[in-house]
């Protein structure tokens, strides 16, 4: 709404389809997938100053990426994550060396996955930056530590519930057992996904029912960490979580797998503390030597605070708009068109 207020046409793409249109574009011929085509059209018909493909993989479907390059549209790439099980095979690989080549920018949010993304497809990427993401806590966010029972240690854990990626059932088995069956500590999991029923199990099964909640969906971070005291991101694969930002801006330590750019962000054992894989073992170690540091959890986490002010802009949306309006308005004073348009899926 606010962007069609500014001016801008927002062109709503449906990604869902039936069974019977995949089967008839199948049957067709067609070797690209329905959505690429479907964008390959819009393109087509908008002609835009800038194209900017927003993924939350390591790299931009390669089909889009080389339409552009073939109808000579500028484009920048924005990847959200990356993980070492992407790899693509050596044809794929050399087709993402060339077309990308031709980016206006390829943007990533954090430098492990630019150099992972490097190395999967062969080369160096020159027209590489890193972007950070937008958050949603205050810049100036300072909720209170928790207070309760004496002795109890919250933590949270906040992100869609998706094991394969964000690995909850590692930090439910790093829980389950001695010695943290006679420990005074609370779960909660924050976030929807299709995998909760699941999660439910698993936490039955391993008996931590009593002390894991699932909270599903707030609204409200700042909320979250007024009652916890510690971020936990078991994830198997990240590019920069937005959780983590958000939790070190409210002054709290993060145990984190020391996965995508955690270690850019994270201080071992100064302002949280990095399992060194993402197995139940190392996530175990982590969480062992936070509780016998948790007296020292709330100062860690006054650092978290300072340190991530001086990675993160206080306006990550501001600083990438003017980039791109930057690059959007040179590319409309050499070709005389009017903005491009933005696609939501």
């Amino acid at each position: 709404m606010r962007l069609r207020e500014s001016g801008v046409d927002v062109l709503v793409r449906r990604t869902s389809h039936t069974t019977v249109r995949q089967t008839l574009h199948k049957f067709l011929g067609h070797r690209k997938p329905r959505q690429i085509l479907d964008f390959e059209n819009l393109l087509h018909k908008a002609n835009p100053d800038l194209v900017v493909i927003s993924d939350g993989a390591a790299l931009p479907p390669i089909e889009l990426v080389e339409f552009c390059v073939a109808r000579d549209l500028p484009f920048v790439s924005i990847s959200h994550a990356n993980s070492e099980g992407w790899w693509p095979n050596d044809r794929v690989a050399a087709r993402y060396r060339k077309a990308l080549s031709m980016a206006v920018r390829c943007y990533f949010v954090s430098e492990a996955n630019r150099r992972l993304a490097e190395k999967q497809i062969g080369t160096k990427l020159v027209n590489a930056e890193i972007l950070r993401n937008p958050f949603n806590v205050q810049f100036n966010a300072s909720p209170s530590w928790p207070s309760g029972e004496a002795g109890e240690l919250r933590l949270a854990c906040v992100g869609r519930l998706h094991p394969p990626s964000k690995g909850q059932d590692i930090l439910l088995e790093a829980f389950a057992g001695c010695p943290w069956d006679t420990r005074q500590w609370r779960l909660t999991l924050y976030g929807e996904g299709r995998s909760i029923e699941g999660l439910r199990r698993l936490t039955a099964n391993l008996g931590l029912a009593a002390r894991v909640e699932f909270a599903g969906f707030v609204g409200n971070i700042e909320d979250v960490w007024a009652a916890h005291h510690v971020l936990t991101l078991p994830s198997r694969f990240e590019g920069l979580p937005m959780a983590m930002v958000e939790a070190m801006l409210c002054g709290r330590p993060v145990i984190a797998t020391d996965v995508g750019g955690h270690s850019e962000v994270i201080e071992d054992g100064v302002t949280g503390f990095l399992a060194k894989a993402a197995t139940v073992d190392a996530f175990r170690n982590a969480l062992e030597e936070a509780w016998q540091r948790r007296f020292d959890l709330r100062k860690m986490g006054e650092l978290a605070a300072m340190r991530i002010r001086q990675l993160i802009p206080d306006n990550p949306i501001r600083v990438f708009s003017e980039r791109i309006m930057k690059i959007c308005g040179t590319r409309s004073s050499d070709r005389g068109r009017k903005p491009p348009a933005e696609v939501v899926e």
